[in-house]
């Protein structure tokens, strides 16, 4: 097969295998690994090794490399303030109790040699970020268990491939035909080693960040000159140490994540974008690189190994070594469950396999099929229980998912509490006290700080809401919220209010590029909605039907009445006014009408809303000056 097409085949089976796991909302790991699967064993189509030759074991470590730095750029001290010691607790002892136990299922059931066991189990200790990440998308996770296992992803990483290349150098430095060195000095050699890699890392990263905070790099070099610099570390580090080089990308990753550049998230997005085309391409180039006899070469007793590695080793090892921490004993059996291998394992396992064979070993070829078989089973068995467990656990976000709104005033508090009628999660934020006010008076939760701020990611769970609206007073702050956001919401699913002036390419407007869609079925800014508020206005929820249609319904709130929502079997569709909107029997309609209309309409389900009359609004007008000297 030519190799144009060879690699073109691989992206689309990943990328496809993303998108269709997506779409019937299942774990990506299990389709991309089904991918490989069908495009190599089963039909013989694409056989990567032997199409890309000697570039093959270079090209898995490299993209090994990335994925490992981009998991670094995720991970920032601060969130280890809640979770810092079952993050430590979880790489030592974890690590080693794992080592350990999983050292006695392979020697004692798999059946390999006690060399090739402590070789392997060292490799086995790594719950892999190819694999924890898209789980946690996936799952929705409450904050602490989600932070536990992607530093412990990504930690444990490098220290299975280390514990492996120590396990290997020493049963090859003292053999007596490599020159008989002392396991001292081996391990002295092996601790120098990593103290290097990992401090090559740490000074490239910290020249990266002085570099981009200093202007030394253009902007538009700023995401090639990271990229290349990380392939220097890992090079660099991999010719001092094997296998250095996870460790000193790692070490760089974390090192730029906590240095406080203004342009991280940029870099990160576009570091995670390429991660996620190696993740894909990497893992179907893996499972596609199997062969009819690596698997029917699995025997009854490497099942059972298997089965004693998801049920014994790792919740024993996780148990024991959170024994003392905060962690709750739901977060810990979570935890203890929840171990996929990944990339690593295997990229790392058919690295040493050959040469275990080389020393003598001829066990070291079982390595392969046996990490296959965990991750395969690992992938399978935790990519489908991860979420069910999750919400019945109460470690998951369950519910509808909720609509997070930037902006606090009257008009966005009633929003808010209309949405509640709806059983939809709402959380009303914003930097000024005073204007959360209204929210806090109908009982809405809130958040009282800059929703950009670092502390936000401490205080508010994302993955509760799908949906964001920036209905704040200034529109170039609503759209920088979108633009930041956009990430964890999904763009097609950030709104922002937007005066008539301030949409589409209106050249004094915000760029379009940056902007969040306009929200309302006609643009119109904070004052206007307030000014319209205090005359009376209301919000008003309509079911149409097949004896009140839509026209009917249109005809009969008036042209002035604008559009905010359409529930649409279960689903809320906010309404902008860039995309056209049609309405169908069946749909619950809100939306925001004059006094006039109010209570008026066919099928209204909303009880009346008062006007506010000329005390209460004296009363508003007050607090609100009085509010003033708490922000």
């Amino acid at each position: 097969m030519d190799i144009v097409f060879a690699v073109t085949l691989i992206g689309f089976a990943g990328i496809g295998a993303q998108w269709l796991a997506w779409r019937l909302n299942l774990p990506a790991i299990v389709l991309m690994a089904i991918a490989g699967i069908i495009l190599g064993p089963v039909m013989g189509v694409l056989k990567p090794e032997e199409i890309l030759g000697d570039v093959y074991s270079p090209l898995i470590s490299i993209a090994v490399g990335i994925i490992l730095f981009e998991g670094g750029l995720q991970l920032r001290f601060d969130e280890l303030r809640e979770v810092g010691k079952g993050v430590r607790r979880l790489v030592v002892p974890g690590v080693f109790l794992a080592w350990i136990f999983g050292y006695l299922a392979a020697h004692k059931i798999a059946g390999l040699s006690a060399p090739t066991a402590l070789l392997f189990s060292g490799i086995m200790v790594v719950t892999g970020p190819t694999v924890i990440m898209p789980l946690l998308r996936q799952a929705k996770l409450s904050s602490r268990p989600a932070t536990l296992l992607r530093w412990e992803g990504i930690v444990n990483d490098p220290i299975g491939a280390l514990l492996a290349v120590f396990v290997f150098e020493v049963l090859h430095l003292t053999d007596p035909a490599a020159g008989g060195l002392s396991p001292f000095q081996v391990t002295g050699s092996l601790l120098l080693g990593s103290v290097l890699s990992t401090v090559l890392g740490i000074v490239l990263g910290l020249f990266i960040a002085r570099s981009f905070r200093n202007g030394w790099v253009p902007e538009f070099l700023k995401t090639p000159v990271l990229l290349s610099t990380v392939l220097v570390c890992f090079a660099l580090a991999n010719a001092l140490q094997e296998e250095g080089g996870l460790l000193a990308v790692t070490a760089m990753g974390v090192t730029i994540a906590n240095a406080k550049l203004p342009s991280i998230n940029q870099l990160r997005q576009f570091k995670e974008n390429i991660a996620v085309m190696f993740v894909s391409g990497v893992f179907v180039m893996l499972t596609a690189n199997l062969t009819p006899e690596i698997l029917f070469s699995l025997t009854w007793s490497d099942a059972l190994y298997v089965i004693a590695m998801l049920f014994i080793v790792r919740p024993a090892s996780v148990i024991l070594s959170l024994i003392g921490t905060p962690i709750t004993w739901k977060e810990r059996l979570l935890i203890g469950w929840i171990a996929p291998r990944g990339i690593v394992a295997v990229a790392v396992s058919g690295l040493f396999a050959a040469k275990m064979v080389e020393l003598g070993y001829m066990d070291g070829q079982k390595m392969v099929p046996l990490a296959f078989a965990m991750v395969f089973a690992t992938v399978v068995a935790h990519g489908f229980t991860i979420g069910p467990l999750a919400k019945r656990m109460g470690l998951a976000h369950t519910g509808r998912p909720g609509v997070l709104i930037v902006g606090g005033s009257a008009w966005s508090a009633a929003l808010g509490e209309k949405l509640r009628e709806l059983d939809v999660p709402v959380l009303i934020a914003d930097s000024s006290y005073r204007a959360l006010r209204p929210a806090r008076n109908r009982g809405l939760d809130t958040f009282y700080g800059e929703i950009l701020s670092e502390v936000s990611d401490h205080h508010i769970e994302f993955g509760r809401y799908n949906t964001l609206l920036a209905v704040g007073p200034n529109e170039s702050h609503n759209a920088l919220v979108c633009t930041d956001l956009a990430h964890e919401m999904d763009r097609s699913r950030t709104f922002q209010l937007s005066s008539p002036k301030g949409v589409g390419e209106h050249r004094r407007a915000v760029s379009y590029a940056l902007q969040g869609r306009p929200l309302l079925s006609k643009p119109l800014s904070l004052d206007e909605l307030m000014q319209r508020h205090y005359n009376g206005w209301g919000f008003q929820l309509t079911r149409i039907s097949d004896s009140y249609g839509p026209e009917e319904f249109l005809e009969a709130i008036g042209e002035e009445s604008v559009i905010v929502m359409i529930e649409r079997d279960g689903q809320l569709q906010f309404v902008s006014s860039d995309r056209p909107f049609q309405l169908k029997p069946g749909d619950r309609v809100l939306a925001y009408v004059p006094p006039s209309v109010l209570n008026r309409t066919k099928g209204d389900e909303t009880p009346k809303e008062e006007k506010p009359d000329a005390i209460e609004k004296a009363k508003e007008e007050a607090l609100d000056k009085v509010g003033e000297s708490l922000d």
